[in-house]
């Protein structure tokens, strides 16, 4: 096309989607010669984000999914909604509607998108079944479960027939809408187009630990109306059934092609238009985009290659060079608490791949890297119970590491893997197609100065979000080889850093999430606002962890106050102060550990942990030991876990001053402290170290002339010793100084930053601190040691609170129709006089003990 065409150029967009959507943005961003386009939708609205759906059931409007409406103010747009094309007439290259409007083309550009599919048995169109596909549908699915709730005066009961990335939304919508929920999937495991067996076990337990049911090799058969017609029931291939009032399918979809066929364009025999690396069909005048189109055989629903689509064939139509280089089908759970993610050859089908695993079954976490035979080149890779690499690991696909690929692995802490600046040709937004090249473009050159005007710029972080803290990574690489300061905000719904949104919510005196968001944010939150909002609120309002909205906000183990493990049972740790314990509170210990088939083990900070509680065996369990004077050990939550301690000048021959009790002390004071990260406090008699007193947050060592204060020590994948803050303090002055060091970090130290990283960052470093601390250089001691003794004041144990309040309990269910019905899937053999979780291998060679039959004879 050239500015010398008299006639504008005919452009006829068949589908007003998301994909439609970008073709014409980007068409209209490069068109230099006259270009006028007719997009035709049947949905009677503007294009929205159809990948946010699931926002709509956390209060986002219509209004707010809809997509710039800038696009279609433009005097070369013309946008028919409510309307659809019913047949292309190629030999006349005009499309005729149902209105019967007949609209000539010189280009016409099919994305007419796909449709959800339906279980194909009796029932599905029974009321009370949905599809998940279009904003109608969640509307009308909420209408449904409000007026159907009320009607039969009880929480509905729900089902999610397929466990795919949808599905599982689907499942988070509906226990939005406090139904029930049952996530049913045919195959072995949930997402098992993006996971392997080990993934999708772990993704398994964080789903249940949400209080959502799910059933695996489960198909089926049958859905069974009650008398008003309704659904009330779902039957299943082994002849089980499960009560459902409510039933939604993510089963997948299907191509819309059938304007295709019609027209006698070439169709791929399992659905979808085909088209080559230009976006053509086989009539050189019409291209296919997006779910529609059959590339290589395949039709893929993701928005990120009908994206790419829409790029290519735009620059086509421009008369540009571009080709689509195929599909990239990485993709990322959006599903509050749930951290899922899967990239490139995550299934290992390179010839010769290997496969790194780094598996932490008491924090919930599978990760898997795919590497090329040499161990050096990036392939793709598997995350779940924690995908915050996933934004910097996606780019790297193709390229080499350039260090020990275990590293990247590992938890907060080790290798960074965007340490290093990206090569210029790695993808950092897949949905747009946007390199960190075009970001360095867009700062450089464009005046982009920070991640939003880059979104806005390049379209980067504008879909799905997964991308948006590597967006932010690289410009704020290249801001600083500016000279620029750097944006410090907590993600993209808070401008300000945790430490200033920490300082506006006390100020403010707000209580909740979506209070604080209205006034100091925007959007809906994220997995990074939303945990470090919960801890925010825990230190100023001093609510329970399932007090109101706390309880969706909450990181994985917090939802269940109890450490998940890599077979979904659960650990207790109760609480013992300073490592005491009685003869009495022993035997307690032991005989709950025996009732209920519980592995024990001491823990390196002087408590005992009972592994492989069952879900619905927690409440039974924490009765019993609250009963006998225990308590939370927090040993799941982002908190003070435990104060350790020697025995000290109690018995010790060499302690100079009572560690254990001051271990104590200490930890009663401090105990369920919220924290940008776990804390931990050690105690020494004497400069033997035996409590090892320097590989702690705070470091206490007994001398002849009072306690030796240290502090930012950790011990992890990066050890570090403890720093000398004061020396020779009485009981009260080393409290006091301990109350304003958690104090002053919990205030001031970003997201996830340990207290050894945020000591060498203070302004002054520890001299600064010492003079904060003990002289009073801020003025703010005062209300530092308010703050704490609100704390002290306010405290209450979680598991005694949820005891005592039956909605708590509530979660505490394994199957909703079964709620002391044990998980069958649970299987253990004996190692050493205790039960351990059977390895498959095991469960395949058989004589395992099955949860609910051999493993309950245990006296």
């Amino acid at each position: 096309m050239n500015e010398n065409t008299e006639a504008a150029t005919r452009v006829v967009v068949v589908g007003a989607g998301m994909v439609a959507h970008r073709f014409v943005e980007s068409v209209l961003s490069n068109a230099e010669g006259a270009v006028h386009i007719t997009v035709i939708g049947d949905e009677g609205r503007h294009p929205y984000d159809r990948v946010g759906l699931t926002g709509y059931f956390s209060g986002a409007t219509p209004t707010e999914l809809t997509l710039d409406r800038a696009v279609f103010d433009d005097e070369r747009v013309a946008l028919i909604a409510d309307d659809r094309v019913v047949r292309i007439d190629r030999r006349t290259q005009t499309v005729v509607t149902r209105a019967r409007q007949a609209i000539a083309y010189d280009t016409l550009v099919l994305a007419t998108g796909s449709y959800a599919a339906r279980v194909a048995v009796d029932g599905a169109d029974l009321p009370g079944c949905f599809v998940y596909r279009t904003l109608d549908d969640v509307q009308e699915l909420r209408r449904f479960v409000q007026h159907r709730s009320a009607e039969l005066g009880r929480p509905l009961r729900g089902a999610v027939i397929g466990g795919g990335l949808l599905g599982l939304e689907a499942a988070g919508a509906l226990q939005g809408l406090e139904v029930d929920c049952t996530v049913v999937q045919s195959s072995d495991r949930l997402m098992s187009a993006q996971l392997d067996l080990a993934g999708g076990g772990m993704l398994r337990r964080l789903i249940e630990a949400r209080g959502i049911s799910v059933r695996t090799e489960s198909r089926t058969t049958r859905l069974d109306p009650d008398e008003s017609g309704a659904v009330t029931a779902l039957e299943f291939q082994d002849g089980s059934f499960q009560r459902a009032d409510v039933v939604i399918f993510t089963v997948g979809v299907r191509p819309r092609d059938e304007l295709a066929r019609n027209a006698q364009i070439d169709v791929h025999p399992r659905g979808g238009v085909l088209i080559d690396d230009r976006c053509r069909t086989s009539d050189p005048a019409i291209l296919a985009i997006g779910e529609v189109a059959n590339f290589d055989g395949r039709s893929v629903g993701l928005v990120a290659p009908g994206y790419a689509m829409a790029e290519v064939a735009a620059t086509r139509l421009l008369g540009g060079d571009a080709t689509f280089p195929g599909y990239d089908e990485s993709a990322k759970l959006k599903l509050s608490g749930v951290d899922v993610a899967s990239f490139g050859d995550a299934f290992a089908q390179t010839p010769n791949a290997l496969d790194v695993v780094y598996a932490d079954p008491v924090a919930g976490v599978y990760k898997k890297l795919v590497l090329s035979d040499d161990a050096q080149t990036l392939l793709g890779g598997i995350l779940v119970g924690d995908a915050a690499a996933y934004g910097s690991l996606r780019p790297l696909v193709g390229a080499r590491l350039g260090a020990d690929p275990v590293a990247y692995l590992m938890p907060e802490g080790g290798v960074e893997a965007t340490g290093g600046a990206l090569p210029d040709e790695a993808v950092v937004c897949s949905c747009s197609n946007v390199t960190a090249g075009r970001i360095r473009q867009a700062v450089h050159e464009e005046g982009c100065m920070d991640a939003g005007a880059v979104k806005a710029c390049t379209r980067a972080g504008a879909t799905c979000g997964s991308c948006v803290l590597m967006v932010k990574k690289v410009v704020g690489q290249e801001l600083a080889k500016l000279g620029q300061t750097v944006s410090n905000a907590l993600c993209e719904h808070f401008d300000m850093s945790r430490r200033q949104l920490f300082d506006a919510v006390r100020v403010s005196e707000l209580t909740t999430f979506s209070a604080v968001i209205e006034r100091f944010g925007r959007g809906r939150g994220c997995d990074i606002c939303k945990p470090a909002l919960a801890s925010i609120l825990s230190v100023l309002v001093g609510a329970h962890v399932l007090d109101g909205e706390n309880a969706t906000l909450q990181d994985t183990n917090d939802h269940v106050m109890a450490n998940m493990q890599k077979d979904g049972t659960y650990s207790v740790v109760p609480r013992m102060p300073g490592g005491e314990v009685t003869p009495a509170g022993l035997m307690v210990i032991g005989q709950v550990a025996e009732d209920f088939g519980l592995y024990t083990k001491l823990t390196g900070g002087q408590r005992i942990d009972m592994f492989g509680a069952r879900l619905e065996q927690l409440p039974l369990i924490w009765q019993r030991l609250v009963d006998a004077g225990f308590e939370s050990g927090q040993a799941y939550g982002k908190s003070l876990r435990t104060v350790k301690s020697c025995v000290g000048s109690t018995w010790c021959r060499y302690g100079v001053l009572d560690s254990v009790g001051m271990a104590v002390r200490l930890e009663l004071r401090y105990r369920g402290l919220r924290a940008p990260h776990k804390l931990k406090i050690g105690v020494s008699g004497c400069a033997r170290e035996c409590a090892e007193a320097r590989g702690k947050d705070v470091g206490v060592i007994a001398t002849e002339t009072g306690w030796n204060m240290y502090v930012g020590g950790n011990g992890g994948f990066t050890p570090r010793h403890a720093e000398l803050l004061a020396s020779g303090l009485s009981d009260d002055e080393l409290i006091s100084a301990i109350d304003r060091f958690f104090m002053y970090y919990i205030r001031t130290a970003d997201r996830l930053q340990r207290t050894a990283p945020w000591c060498e960052e203070l302004d002054g470093g520890l001299a600064g601190l010492k003079e904060v601390i003990f002289d009073d250089s801020l003025g703010i001691c005062a209300d530092l040691d308010a703050a704490m003794a609100r704390h002290v004041d306010n405290y209450e144990d979680e598991w005694a609170a949820t005891l005592r309040d039956p909605q708590k309990l509530k979660r505490f269910e394994s199957f909703v129709n079964a709620t002391e019905t044990p998980d069958p899937s649970l299987a253990y053999v004996a190692t050493r006089g205790q039960l351990r979780p059977a390895t498959s291998e095991e469960r395949e060679a058989g004589g395992v003990m099955i949860a609910g039959t051999t493993l309950e004879v245990r006296r």
